[in-house]
This record gives C-alpha cells, sequence and structure tokens, in this order.
C-alpha cells in the first residue's frame, strides 16, 4: 500500500494519536529475522559440531580400544612369560605404542617409551590390579592439562606378571580446539548466509503486506495471519468514514440550526434598525428576537454537553464531565418536574412525578440533563390535555427511571432513530415548540454514561414511554 511504504522513506511521521513517529528508531524487521536466524543457525551448528565431534571421538576411541585388545593378544602369545620377556620387547617394532611389563608385586621391568628406574611401582593401576586378579583389564585415563586421552589394555602372562599396551588419542575437547579456525570460519559463513536469507525473506513478507490498499484493505488480500489486523483496519475505516458523515450531517445540522433564527432575529432587528416597525410592533419583535436567542442559547448548551460527553467516550475518561457523586434520582426527577411545570401549564399538559428515594453514583448534570429532556420532550410532543407521568424506583433491584407521556407517539420504522442528533419525527412541531433536536441524543450519552440501558415503547396516537434501567452496581446504600 502507498502511504504504508512511503513512511520508510519518510523521516518523521505522526501517528493516530499524535505522538512523533521517528522510523531510524523503529525497531527493523530484517534485524529481527536476522538476528533470530544467526542465533538460532550458530548454536545449531555448534551442538551439531559438539555432537558431531563426540560421536566421532567415542567410535574413534572404541575402535582404538579394539585395536589394543588385539595388540595385547599378540604381544601375549610372543612372550614367555620369564625373564627374557623384557628382551624380546625390546627387539619389537612397536610404533608408537606404548608397551609395559609390569611383575606380580607392581614394580615395572620394562617400558619402551619412558625410565623404568623412574617409575613408581604400578600395582595400584586400575588396569594392571584388574589384569593381576581377572586376567585382563582395561582403563581410559584422560589428561586434564593436555586434553588427550590414554587407552590401556593389560594381559597377565604365565609367570604372574602384566603386559600392558597403550595409546594416547585426543579427546573431545582437544579435537575441537584443534579447528578452532574451522569453526570459526563455519560460525562467519552461516551468520552471512542468515544476513543473505534475512534480506530475502524479509522482502518476501513484506511485498504482499506493502501491496494492501488502506484506503480498502481486504482481508482476504494477504497472509491468514493478518486477516484480524486488517479486518480490524477495514471496520476502523468503516467507523471513521461513519463518523466523518455524521460530522458532516453534524455540521450541516448545526448550520441549519442556527441558520434559522440568526435570520428571523436579523430580519426583526433590521426592522427596528431602520424604523419600519411600527411602535406597536416593536414588542412583538423583540419577544421574537428573545426567543431565537434563546433557542441558540439552547442549542449551543447542548452542543456543548454533547462535546464534552463525546470526549468522554473516545478517551475513556468519564472525570471530563465531572467527578461521579451519589445522587438521589428522584429527588432530580421532582426538580425537573418543578422547573417544567410552568411550560406543561401552558401547553395544557398535566405534568406529575413520583416514586421512592433512589440513590445512585452518577453525574449529577448528566441526570438531571436525562431527566430534563425526557419530560420535556413528553411535554413538547403531548395534546392539548394529555398528561405526563414520571417515575423513579427500583426493578428487581435496579435503579430505574420512567417517563411516560399521552401524546403522538412515534412510528415503528423511526423508533430506532429518534436518539440520533436533530432527528425529529414532525419537524414542524418540533420548530413551533422550540426544541433543538438534540435532547434524546444527550439522553442517550448520558445513559451510557452511567451504564444504564434504554428501552422504548410507543405507539401513535396513543403515546410513548421511556424508561432507563440503571446498573444494579450503580446504586448506593447509605
Amino acid at each position: 500500500m502507498a502511504d504504508v511504504s512511503q513512511v520508510s522513506k519518510d523521516k518523521v511521521r505522526s501517528n493516530a494519536a499524535g505522538a512523533r513517529v521517528v522510523p531510524g528508531r523503529q525497531p527493523s524487521l530484517v534485524r529481527r529475522v536476522f538476528l533470530s536466524l544467526a542465533v538460532v543457525s550458530t548454536v545449531a551448528s555448534l551442538v551439531v559440531m559438539v555432537l558431531a565431534t563426540s560421536i566421532y571421538q567415542s567410535t574413534a576411541l572404541g575402535d582404538t580400544g579394539r585395536m589394543l585388545d588385539a595388540e595385547a593378544a599378540l604381544i601375549q602369545s610372543m612372550l614367555d612369560g620369564n625373564e627374557h620377556d623384557a628382551d624380546k620387547l625390546a627387539g619389537m617394532s612397536l610404533g608408537d605404542m606404548r608397551v609395559t611389563l609390569v611383575e606380580p608385586d607392581g614394580t615395572v621391568v620394562y617400558d619402551n617409551q619412558g625410565n623404568v628406574d623412574d617409575m613408581p611401582n604400578h600395582e595400584t593401576r586400575p588396569e594392571i590390579a584388574e589384569a593381576l586378579e581377572t586376567g585382563s583389564g582395561s582403563a581410559e585415563r584422560e589428561s586434564a592439562t593436555v586434553g588427550r586421552v590414554s587407552i590401556y589394555r593389560a594381559l597377565r602372562l604365565d609367570d604372574g606378571s602384566v603386559v600392558r599396551v597403550s595409546v594416547d588419542r585426543d579427546g573431545a575437547l582437544a579435537a575441537i580446539s584443534h579447528d578452532l579456525l574451522a569453526v570459526a570460519l563455519i560460525v562467519a559463513v552461516v551468520v552471512l548466509a542468515c544476513w543473505v536469507v534475512a534480506r530475502f525473506v524479509t522482502d518476501r513478507i513484506m511485498r504482499p503486506v506493502l501491496s494492501i490498499d488502506s484506503a480498502n484493505p481486504d482481508p482476504n488480500s494477504s497472509y491468514r495471519e493478518l486477516c484480524p489486523l486488517l479486518q480490524r483496519i477495514s471496520d476502523q475505516m468503516d467507523v471513521l468514514k461513519d463518523a466523518d458523515l455524521m460530522r458532516r450531517e453534524f455540521t450541516a445540522n448545526v448550520t441549519h440550526e442556527l441558520k434559522t433564527p440568526l435570520s428571523s432575529i436579523s430580519a426583526a432587528s433590521e426592522l427596528i434598525r431602520d424604523g419600519i416597525a411600527r411602535p406597536s410592533d416593536v414588542p412583538e419583535f423583540a419577544g421574537r428576537i428573545y426567543d431565537e436567542a434563546r433557542h441558540m442559547t439552547d442549542l449551543v448548551n447542548d452542543i456543548l454537553i454533547l462535546s464534552k460527553l463525546d470526549e468522554s467516550e473516545r478517551s475513556r475518561d468519564r472525570d471530563l464531565v465531572g467527578k461521579p457523586e451519589p445522587v438521589d434520582l428522584n429527588q432530580r426527577l421532582l426538580e425537573v418536574c418543578a422547573r417544567l411545570a410552568p411550560v406543561a401549564d401552558s401547553a395544557d399538559v398535566t405534568l406529575e412525578c413520583s416514586g421512592d428515594p433512589v440513590i445512585v453514583r452518577g453525574n449529577p448534570r448528566l441526570l438531571d440533563e436525562l431527566a430534563y429532556n425526557l419530560c420535556d420532550n413528553a411535554i413538547r410532543y403531548n395534546r392539548k390535555g394529555g398528561s405526563v407521568t414520571g417515575w423513579v424506583g427500583l426493578v428487581d433491584g435496579a435503579p430505574v427511571l420512567r417517563v411516560s407521556d399521552t401524546g403522538v407517539g412515534i412510528p415503528a420504522d423511526m423508533q430506532r432513530k429518534v436518539f440520533e442528533r436533530f432527528f425529529r419525527v414532525d419537524s414542524s412541531r418540533a420548530r413551533q415548540t422550540g426544541g433543538t433536536g438534540l435532547g434524546l441524543a444527550i439522553v442517550k450519552h448520558a445513559a451510557a454514561y452511567h451504564g444504564a440501558k434504554i428501552r422504548l415503547e410507543s405507539q401513535v396516537g396513543v403515546g410513548t414511554t421511556i424508561t432507563v434501567l440503571f446498573p444494579k452496581g450503580s446504586l448506593v446504600n447509605l
């Protein structure tokens, strides 16, 4: 995808959260793949080499032991088991094999690679002791300093003396140390190969990723492992599109809502300014200006409330709209009804509120807005001689606020839209009554802030009941 590949070329970019991204400081996929391959390959090579050397040494030592068994048996057959055996051994061509002749008491009488006068008694040597006891003996001893292994085989002669043959072979560590240069070369070749493979593999991996269209990511268009990420990106793109569409609609609606009262204010004030309005008409024009200004004030206040609620939901910081505290829902409802009593009287609507004290943890202002907008809407969309009933109480142990009216009702196909911003069931009626079209949107967000659910029941020509069900956890027992 073009804009993703461009990131690698840009020196500095800003991410969606506003944080500055410096590509030079970001982890490199090539480097990570290279390090992983290099470490695994180097360790594997060393382990294989050590194992192979150990196996080879074990096999070599076994072959050497069998060779010494044969040599010892051959030499035994050539000796007579008397005082002339040392002379016979001195006349043999033994190569690099060491031959030692030891009397029954452990005294060394012949050694083709050492001075017998300087040698200690060999009676306690494992292979000698074993041969004296059973007729044959074997042993292997490793030098701690030179890393070599001495292999011994001993056979008892007829006179009780013992002939011992031995050879020295490199141990595993010595064999490895002899090949350090080769080992270093192998490791260097492995590391270089890993670098080449890492570059190649990373390029092959990233090629289909970079070809993804960020504007329209298709979850089946790349690796299976990327499907969840691409699906989330696709969902986020849809959310962003919806948010952008909502923003555009909201801006258009706000512009429209402000344009009408501003036009009315401008026209009325112009008539007064130019002296066209008769003195008897000035109070009417002033009243119109006052009503339209109040309508704009209400609209701006509602927009500010929604803006704070949107920011709170987006940042998941509930404290942006104020700290939660214990609030008596019933007291809030009664106060709202008292404020709206003159409005209800002027609309010829009976307003009654009742209930029991119910303390919830919430935001006082939002709960006031919630109750006010529910009751205000119920009055606005009512009929002459109708009624509005508000109630607060507990249902199955959960706090509930319910507002019912005997108004015009809401058609079934519109009931899902009434909580949208600026949606009106009857636009002309809303204009006459001065509604902003944001009341139920504020109710929806205020309920969401408190974790409450909204239930709408309505029938055209009969009335509407809106119930706000708060979670049991919001109940405060004082």
